[in-house]
């Protein structure tokens, strides 16, 4: 049982992760009528990156070179991903933007079939074809291709380099210091973004106790959660467990949000279940442990030096 709980534990840590994003989303609705959201972007992450590195700067003292190296890498990218999904949602539907960023579910195995040449089992394609489908019902209401989409695709692919780099570079020692080297660096890209046009805050108590509750829970504890989680299981994986996101944010909306439960919200849940059931007690394959696929990355870059590392 004990074996089994453990075997369980980086699930149930990315479940928190998703459940915590999704809590966000009615919060954000009402957040941005006080504060711009690069303003509100520059503003949680410098906050995460400042608490995190109070709290765990010894972790990040310890980290080596190249760790560091990844960190920053993994918090650019990430950083990154932000802004773009950002912009693009300036432009776009939310409904859209939901669904079009959850593509990192498909692009997350597609990109380690292809790059890392990992071994992606059939159940697990099974998976991401029903977490899509599930993404399409929570979130799809039509699609109208436009700048917009093209930037929030973007950000969904550079998510699933994220998640990929997560896999090959946190290890247990060193997954601490990771998540606070990348919450400094995405928070530092976002203070650049916005610094040109000043920056402001929240008018409120309440919108200063939702920046920091975003700051600190959706913020440096999933990256913390994530990073860790990941040294112990597939990016595949996780981004089929990551799909939950949607589940969660509907969820919340309904509960606390005043929205009203719907036969898609109810219909692209079970989908979105169904694949993580598949994802995480489908037959075992001969997907790679976090050891091999750091193996593994080695011997593609020998092949394609232009792989960044």
């Amino acid at each position: 049982m004990t074996t089994r709980l453990q075997r369980g534990l980086p699930t149930l840590a990315l479940l928190g992760v998703t459940a915590s994003w999704g809590s966000t989303f009615f919060l954000i609705k009402d957040l941005l009528h006080e504060v711009s959201v690069v303003d509100f972007l520059a503003l949680r992450f410098a906050l995460a990156g400042v608490v995190a590195f109070a709290l765990a700067h010894r972790a990040v003292f310890r980290l080596s070179r190249r760790d560091v190296v990844h960190a920053m890498t993994l918090g650019l990218v990430y950083g990154s991903a932000q802004l773009l999904q950002t912009v693009g949602l300036s432009q776009t539907a939310a409904s859209v933007s939901g669904f079009v960023t959850g593509m990192y579910v498909v692009a997350t195995p597609v990109f380690a079939a292809g790059l890392l040449r990992e071994h992606i089992r059939w159940t697990v394609w099974l998976a991401v074809a029903l977490a899509a489908t599930g993404l399409g019902f929570l979130a799809l209401n039509g699609v109208a291709v436009s700048v917009g989409v093209g930037l929030i695709f973007a950000a969904a692919m550079l998510y699933a380099v994220h998640i990929l780099g997560l896999g090959q570079w946190s290890r247990g020692d060193n997954a601490v210091g990771l998540s606070v080297v990348q919450l400094m660096v995405i928070g530092a890209l976002c203070l650049a973004v916005t610094a040109p046009n000043g920056m402001g805050g929240p008018d409120t108590f309440g919108g200063w106790s939702s920046l920091i509750y975003m700051a600190l829970v959706p913020g440096a504890m999933a990256i913390f959660a994530q990073t860790w989680a990941q040294s112990q299981i597939s990016a595949t994986r996780t981004a089929v467990i990551m799909t939950m996101e949607p589940v969660w944010a509907a969820f919340f909306a309904v509960l606390l949000g005043g929205e009203s439960l719907t036969v898609r919200m109810l219909a692209g849940g079970t989908f979105v279940l169904a694949a993580m059931y598949l994802a995480e007690l489908g037959p075992p394959g001969s997907q790679a442990g976090p050891e091999t696929r750091r193996e593994t990355l080695h011997e593609s870059m020998a092949a394609a030096p232009h792989l960044p590392i």
